[in-house]
């Protein structure tokens, strides 16, 4: 049965995206069969994985509004073991249509359901806010991975998404672990960047992974070939931090 897990911060330009098309793709490199959701209207990991958005005929949105079963919309990625349930713009309007539907917090859930257990991992990637289709996802989730850019206001924000968590604990889905704080945008030449890993892993101590990502020029200009890093350039310090990541969570 898949581990399922939710990569969140609703802060915008942690490396959401960049961290579910990655691990994803390195857990994939890992031979785990693995499943990449688009949680996400802007639909940045659906065309971050060269998938053309043109060309398929259902997204995500069919299936959480309960048009479509979740199998019919599985899509293969160029890579073995990597296949993704894709996103478009129509996903905007889930919010609207589920509003009045008592069903509107598990909707992510029960689609996902139907392939549990066709998978080793499924990995959501959420919008960078705390809407509905995020509180969806980390209902659907065992587990929550929080990106957190090695950046001034990088704490901000933070106390609200794991206030967030709590409330979905307390109610949604009582199981629901973090499985860890990954410091992205790593830029060694500079103290802020030590002083946020020091502060973050001081205050949270065992949360943080050992991982931490660089900032890295190749790691920005993969998703605009359609590529992960991985396949784009194995040999940049961008590929190795997420196969150590994918290393990391796989020995957990």
């Amino acid at each position: 049965m898949a581990q399922i897990i939710c990569i969140a911060n609703q802060k915008g330009g942690v490396g959401k995206t960049t961290t579910a098309i990655n691990l994803a793709t390195a857990l994939a490199f890992s031979r785990q069969h693995t499943l990449l959701v688009d949680c996400d209207p802007q639909a940045n990991a659906t065309t971050g994985l060269g998938i053309d958005k043109s060309s398929i005929e259902r997204s995500l949105y069919h299936g959480i509004i309960g048009g479509a079963c979740a199998r019919s919309l599985i899509v293969d990625s160029e890579i073995d073991f990597l296949k993704a349930i894709p996103a478009r713009t129509e996903l905007i309007g889930f919010e609207v249509e589920m509003m009045s539907s008592s069903e509107r917090d598990t909707a992510l859930k029960q689609l996902l359901s139907e392939v549990k257990n066709d998978f080793d991992f499924i990995i959501l990637d959420c919008p960078p806010s705390l809407s509905l289709l995020t509180v969806n996802a980390i209902t659907a989730a065992d587990s929550i991975l929080i990106p957190l850019q090695c950046e001034f206001y990088a704490m901000e924000g933070l106390g609200q998404l794991l206030q967030t968590i709590k409330r979905i604990k307390q109610g949604l889905n009582p199981n629901l672990r973090i499985e860890g704080i990954l410091m992205t945008m790593f830029d060694k030449r500079t103290n802020l960047s030590h002083q946020v890993v020091e502060d973050t892993e001081k205050y949270f101590k065992n949360l943080v992974f050992k991982t931490i990502v660089p900032r890295n020029v190749r790691l920005g200009e993969a998703p605009s070939f359609g590529k992960p890093i991985l396949l784009y350039d194995p040999a940049s310090a961008g590929a190795k931090s997420y196969m150590d990541l994918a290393n990391e969570i796989l020995n957990h």
